[in-house]
């Protein structure tokens, strides 16, 4: 896998999605770099594009200092910071609105992959994952409850 913009190579990564109705662990490094972190690409989107990779963006990691959790939120999502020793800061959502985030990474991604020499083995993997995720939301949304996504590198 190749390193964009002089960052670290990040070799060992889970993002963790996960609601009373079921849970899944995603552990590519490809997923956590050209859908969550989508935004740190400097692509030029618009105004629902970019709505959805600031959504993503928002995701934090599981071991981040409570004083670094920034409290942000938007329609249909917000981070919650950690609520105690044994917690930790997380991304609450509506399936419906992560998916929606989801899918438009998606369809960016696909748009400019040659762009950022993304290959079709990284491609391949993310959409596999992609369909994990999809069920999980598909499950939270049947069973009306929230989803949670965090992080850890």
């Amino acid at each position: 896998m190749t390193t964009h913009r002089n960052e670290p190579e990040i070799d060992l990564i889970h993002v963790n999605v996960a609601s009373p109705a079921g849970a899944y662990t995603v552990g590519s490094a490809s997923f956590f770099r050209y859908i969550l972190r989508l935004g740190e690409l400097g692509l030029r989107l618009g105004l629902q594009d970019q709505e959805a990779v600031d959504i993503l963006g928002s995701v934090p990691h599981a071991f981040e200092a409570d004083d670094e959790v920034p409290f942000v939120s938007g329609r249909g999502w917000r981070v919650v910071p950690a609520r105690g020793d044994l917690d930790w800061p997380v991304l609450e959502a509506t399936p419906q609105r992560l998916r929606t985030a989801f899918e438009r990474a998606s369809t960016i991604l696909w748009k400019n992959a040659a762009a950022f020499h993304v290959s079709a083995r990284e491609i391949t993997a993310i959409e596999n994952e992609l369909d994990e995720v999809y069920g999980i939301l598909q499950r939270a949304e049947a069973a009306g409850v929230a989803v949670n996504v965090s992080y850890v590198a």
